[in-house]
Order: structure tokens, then C-alpha cells, then sequence
């Protein structure tokens, strides 16, 4: 990986929460000498780099994703200091630092926000997106938050609306501003000067709106939203104007520009956008000339057939053009696979599965903390939540803290070894029997298959940077061949429970034995136990 300038692509990132992974001064939230003290856990899953979620100073109306300085350590965290030891542990074992750069919007309670709500001719004025009231005083558009309710807040000394996609405390930046595209990109170069290998661009596509702020229309017929719960209106408009606009292509352009300048970072963006993963992605990621790779909501939904995920993938590949995919199917946001794609199967055996086959497709995939363990979905009561989204539209959707609980480390206290205080959020008992140091000392536990399978992958180039073409198969199998420098790899996966055979016509295959996975090869015949694999090399 050392001066390869695309180490990126094919990457295994692990995504890191810091708030939950492990707490070193007793408050009950974990904090960055946690993740120092966990490094060498880190290191040994055989992960490529490290994508940490919002550390900066930040009131935490949205835990970190409101940034009130972009180039301070809010103090539950720790400090700089504790950020640059972190790092140089990190690096010292060869791993990579991407962090979370949260740009669409600040806190209501950043110094630019707060000059740019206290009069209409500031020196940021126009930094934020405002608007005036239409004449009878309702909201300046229909556009909607995600976070539930109009995208609008009134603001009494200004006597005009802001615009916030999420929390009204989190008001939007407008990018059609320069020096604000100066400011952000200012913020960035502040963590690149200190050491980062690149960033995870929150809602990427979120960055600009209309100029014009014209009315979204209503969604289309039959059209369903990934990106949100169903109980949330949101969903109910096609979002042309609030966010995904062109102009942010050139924007990007100007921050592949910042990252070239420092020689092998790289950049994830998030796209949340119904229907045009495809499109953005290839766009956002074109070669050279904007983002690294990007990421959408299309595998972290409640489908999961295996005629879905080869749709999403193949229509990706198929649309992408010289662009670069990112995998994921957990993340801070959205129920754990392990519930979501898992419930009423062998967990043990599917865990690991699912590991190796995001891991398998064309892409960088992440995995988010935990994963590796084969946690599910914590199930917290009403009376405990924390997070505002969930709130606000129980008990449809019970917002994300069930994914966001510590992280389970020993199996002998209440608190799973991740705190010595009562933690932010509860540790359920099923996570205690899955903590990370109770399955070390299994060899066959999810934890070292998951570690055996990519320390296996890292041998094989075709699985990281490979080109991919999928085969016909029936029921719930996926297969596929992964394609380098003249070296070919077959991945064959069976979804279901119950055993299944594939033919594979015009290729010899030979078994390469990837550790955890048991499935054979007859010839032109595969066969698959359930909720298994296989890994050939292949030969036309």
C-alpha cells in the first residue's frame, strides 16, 4: 500500500464512532485516547484505513454533525493533542486517517452563523441561505428536513427564514457564496496540514441549492425513497431544487483540487438521492477530476434479494464510466445488517458472509464498527433515546441509536468494558455475549473469520481493484468473476439458508480456499452449504 497513490481503491475502511467505541476518562462517551488505546484491535481486523465520525467542538444537537469550529477538538473528545497521538498511531501501523468533513451546514451556534443572523449587511450576510417570507409570511418553498418538518426557521432579528435540511440548529451554508467555498475548503486544508489521509464528505450532494428556490415536485407514483423511513413526508417530494444541483460539480472540482495537492489522500462522498446513485456517483467520482469514490443509501435498505443487490451493483458498474464505487451495509444512520438483512438466520454464519461479500464487489468497502462482531440492532426504550430523529417520529421509525450503542468489549461488566460511568447509551446484554475480547479467543468466532478473510484478500489483487462480471444463477446465489492484470477470480455466494448448486459453464476453476467458507467444485459444479461461499481461480 506504501506509495501507491491509489491505495484507496479496493480498500477496506472501518468506520469508527468515536462516541461509542471506547471511553478512557469516565464520562460514559468515548473519546479519542479510546480509539488511541484500541489501535492495536484496529490494526489486527486487517482493515486498510480508519474513517472517524465528527470529533470537533460541537453543542451536539446532532452529536457532532453540528459543527461549531471546524479546527477545534470538542473537549469530550479530547484535544488536538490527543487527535495528533491518535494519528501517529494510526500511521505508525500503517493504517489510514479519513475524517468526517461536515460541510452543507454548521451549528446555529458557529461564530459565522451567529454574525450572519445578526443583521442583513454583515460580512456574512450572505453566508447562510436566507429568504424572505412570501407575503402572507409562510415559508419562502415547500422544501422539506429531513429531520422532519419544513426545511425553514424563522429568525425574529433578521425577520427572514434560514434554510436547514436537518435540525433547525443546523442552518445551511450557501455555496453560491465564494468566499464560504473559500472558508470550507480553508477548514479542510487545516486536518491536511496535520496528517489526514482525506475525508468522508457528509451529504455530499447536499452543498448548493436553487438560486431561484423553486417548489420541489411531488415524487412519482410508485416511487420509493431509500434514503428515508416511510412514516417521514419527506419522502414525498422528487428533490430537484433543495440540493443535488450542478453547480456543486464545480465545487468538487475545487476540493479534488485542495486534496491533489497532498499527495495520496483521498475522499468518500455520501449521496443521499432517491433514484440517481448511478448517475451521481459516475459524476461526482469522475476520474481526476472530483471526489475519490463515493457511496449511496442502495445497500443499506431492507432489501436484500440477490437479484436486488446484483441489480444495484450491476446497473453501478455498468453506469460508473471511469468513476469509483464505495460498499457499505452499515453505517451511524440505518438499522445493523445483522437485523436488517440477518433477522432469522444463523447469525454466526450470515455475519461473516456479509463481510466477505461487500468486501468481494467492485468498490472500497466499509465496515462499520461492531460489524466485524456480528452485532445486531440494540433495541433502545423510548425513555432512553437520544437521537432527535428518532424522537420525532416514534414509533414508526425509531431513529439510529440502536446502531450508535458502545461498543462492546468484555462480557464481565454491565457496560461491556466500554466505560467505568453509565454510558450515553445502554449495552444490551445479546452485544455483552458478542464482545470483541470474549470472540478473540475464539478461533472460529465472526471476529477472527472476519479478520482470516481479509488478511486472505490482501493477497489477492483481482478482490481490490479488480474489473467485475456477474454470471447467471439461480435463487438466492450470487456469482461473479473479479478480473486484474490477466487474473481472474470467481466469487460464488449462496444468500439462503438451505444448500445450493451452481453451474458455471467455459470455465476451469480451481478452489483458493478462503478461510471460513466451505464451499466445493465438481468441475462446472459448485456447491454451496447455506449461507456460504466459495472463491476460485479461474480459467476460460
Amino acid at each position: 500500500m506504501t506509495g501507491d497513490p491509489d491505495w484507496w481503491k479496493g480498500a477496506v475502511i472501518y468506520q469508527i464512532y468515536p462516541r461509542s467505541f471506547n471511553d478512557t476518562n469516565g464520562d460514559g462517551v468515548g473519546d479519542l485516547n479510546g480509539v488511541l488505546a484500541r489501535m492495536d484491535y484496529i490494526a489486527s481486523l486487517g482493515v486498510d484505513a480508519i474513517w472517524l465520525s465528527p470529533f470537533f467542538t460541537s453543542p451536539m444537537e446532532d452529536f457532532g454533525y453540528d459543527v461549531s469550529d471546524y479546527e477545534g477538538v470538542d473537549p469530550m473528545f479530547g484535544s488536538l493533542a490527543d487527535f495528533d497521538d491518535m494519528l501517529a498511531a494510526a500511521h505508525k501501523r500503517g493504517l489510514k486517517v479519513i475524517i468526517d468533513l461536515v460541510i452543507s451546514h454548521t451549528s446555529d451556534q458557529h461564530p459565522w452563523f451567529r454574525e450572519s443572523r445578526s443583521s442583513k449587511d454583515n460580512s456574512k450576510a450572505d453566508w447562510f441561505v436566507w429568504a424572505d417570507a412570501r407575503p402572507d409570511g409562510t415559508v419562502p418553498t415547500n422544501w422539506l428536513s429531513i429531520f422532519g418538518g419544513a426545511a425553514w426557521e424563522w429568525d425574529s432579528r433578521r425577520r427572514q427564514y434560514y434554510m436547514h435540511n436537518f435540525l433547525a440548529s443546523q442552518p445551511d451554508l450557501n455555496f453560491h457564496n465564494a468566499e464560504v467555498q473559500d472558508a470550507v475548503l480553508d477548514a479542510a486544508r487545516f486536518w491536511l496540514d496535520r496528517g489526514v489521509d482525506g475525508f468522508r464528505l457528509d451529504t455530499v450532494n447536499f452543498y448548493f441549492h436553487d438560486a431561484q428556490l423553486r417548489d420541489n415536485p411531488p415524487m412519482g407514483a410508485g416511487d420509493t425513497p431509500s434514503t428515508v423511513d416511510p412514516s417521514n413526508p419527506y419522502g414525498y417530494q422528487d428533490h430537484l431544487y433543495d440540493k443535488t444541483r450542478p453547480e456543486n460539480l464545480v465545487f468538487l472540482e475545487r476540493m479534488r483540487a485542495l486534496l491533489d495537492a497532498y499527495p495520496g489522500t483521498t475522499s468518500v462522498g455520501e449521496i443521499g438521492a432517491d433514484g440517481q446513485a448511478v448517475e451521481l456517483t459516475a459524476a461526482y467520482t469522475e476520474a481526476g477530476k472530483r471526489i475519490h469514490m463515493a457511496y449511496s443509501f442502495d445497500l443499506l435498505t431492507t432489501q436484500h434479494s440477490a437479484a436486488y443487490i446484483r441489480r444495484i451493483v450491476e446497473e453501478m458498474n455498468a453506469g460508473i464510466g471511469d468513476g469509483w464505487a464505495s460498499w457499505a451495509l452499515s453505517n451511524h444512520d440505518v438499522v445493523r445488517v445483522g437485523s436488517r438483512w440477518g433477522d432469522g438466520l444463523d447469525l454466526n454464519r450470515f455475519a461473516p458472509l456479509a463481510t466477505a461479500l461487500c468486501a468481494s464487489l467492485r468498490g472500497s468497502p466499509c465496515l462499520y464498527q461492531g460489524e466485524e462482531l456480528g452485532l445486531t440492532q440494540a433495541d433502545v426504550p423510548f425513555e432512553n433515546l437520544k437521537d432527535p430523529y428518532g424522537i420525532r417520529f416514534w414509533p414508526d421509525y425509531k431513529g439510529r441509536d440502536g446502531c450508535r450503542t458502545p461498543m462492546p468489549w468484555v462480557n464481565d461488566n454491565a457496560h461491556a468494558g466500554f466505560s467505568d460511568a453509565d454510558p450515553w447509551l445502554p449495552v444490551t446484554a445479546e452485544h455483552r455475549t458478542r464482545a470483541a475480547f470474549e470472540q478473540d479467543r475464539d478461533a472460529t468466532s465472526i471476529l477472527n473469520r472476519n479478520r482470516a478473510f481479509y488478511a486472505w484478500r490482501q493477497g489477492h489483487q483481482p478482490l481490490r481493484k479488480g474489473d467485475m462480471t456477474f454470471l447467471d444463477s439461480d435463487g438466492e446465489t450470487l456469482v461473479f468473476t473479479r478480473t486484474y492484470q490477466g487474473e481472474t477470480i470467481l466469487c460464488a455466494f449462496n444468500l439462503g439458508a438451505e444448500p445450493a448448486e451452481v453451474t458455471v459453464p467455459d470455465l476451469a476453476l480451481e478452489n483458493i480456499d478462503a478461510p471460513g467458507f466451505t464451499g466445493t467444485i465438481d468441475g462446472a459444479r459448485i456447491s454451496l452449504n447455506g449461507l456460504d461461499a466459495v472463491f476460485a481461480r479461474a480459467k476460460r
